[in-house]
């Protein structure tokens, strides 16, 4: 059920509604939506069905959504991944089946027409895109709609990096994106979703939702801090690689960049978010 005090993630219009919000919220119609997959690369997720409108996150290749209405070239989702609500290009979305069997576990892969490097490709896919691979061909895999990618730069789904903060210094250097969350382009939250995907974790797609849903608060100061915590601002988020330092995509770097936290928390105070909000401990994962 969507949370109703949340309008990222709740599936409701004046003119339609989620049929589970019947009784619950006043629409005209209520639809059950069906599912669907995210067939391109990346698609933006909008939060309204204008090419201007804002960017409020990226759906990847293999992301499941249910898909509640259709028109002007634009769908209204909900993707699977964290219940995000918005509008994707309608183009970007297939039929639900076949269903991912791997995931990209590189930085960035391509699709290629035949299973030969000299054969241009004919798409890139970011790190953590969904696969339905069906059959090898010498050092390739076959794509079920399509293409070949090279095996060394897939995994199968449910395999995990558990060093989550190693997966967020692979990222250093990439540009800052808001609403990015592929490996050409990435925010704040978006580089913890990733990174945590990648470990196994599920994870809410922006800092407020990370912060109320991950992990356990310390106590106030910056003292005894480890690999992994993360660190919230109102409105931003960085995780320490150790006690020290902190990794973050951040709009003064426009990058995924490192820098030692208190020297990030100075800058920060008195530029852009205020003070920190909290640092918060996840507990060791077990798969």
């Amino acid at each position: 059920m969507s949370d109703m005090r949340d309008p990222r993630l709740t599936l409701a219009r004046p003119d339609l509604a989620d049929i589970r919000l019947r009784g619950i919220v006043e629409a005209q119609r209520y639809v059950a939506g069906e599912p669907a997959r995210v067939v391109v690369p990346a698609a933006p997720l909008r939060r309204a069905p204008r090419p201007e409108a804002g960017l409020d996150t990226e759906a990847v290749l293999g992301d499941a959504v249910t898909v509640f209405d259709r028109g002007d070239g634009f769908a209204w989702v909900q993707i699977a991944r964290d219940g995000y609500v918005g509008y994707l290009p309608e183009a970007a979305l297939g039929p639900a089946d076949p269903a991912p069997t791997h995931r990209v576990a590189a930085l960035r892969t391509f699709v290629y027409p035949a299973p030969d490097l000299k054969r241009p490709h004919v798409a890139h896919l970011s790190l953590g895109a969904a696969l339905a691979l069906e059959g090898d061909e010498g050092e390739y895999r076959r794509l079920a709609q399509g293409g070949y990618v090279f095996a060394g730069h897939v995994a199968p789904l449910g395999s995990a990096e558990p060093d989550f903060a190693a997966t967020a210094e692979r990222l250093v250097g990439t540009p800052y994106l808001w609403g990015g969350r592929t490996s050409l382009g990435l925010d704040c939250s978006g580089l913890v979703q990733i990174c945590l995907e990648t470990a196994g974790r599920a994870c809410p797609r922006d800092a407020d939702q990370q912060e109320r849903a991950l992990g356990e608060p310390l106590p106030p100061g910056l003292d005894g801090l480890a690999r992994g915590d993360l660190v919230f601002w109102k409105g931003h988020v960085g995780l320490m690689l150790d006690a020290d330092r902190l990794i973050h995509a951040n709009g003064h770097h426009m990058a995924v960049a490192v820098e030692p936290l208190r020297e990030a928390a100075e800058r920060i105070a008195a530029k852009s978010f205020g003070a920190l909000t909290s640092i918060r401990r996840l507990a060791p994962h077990s798969a």
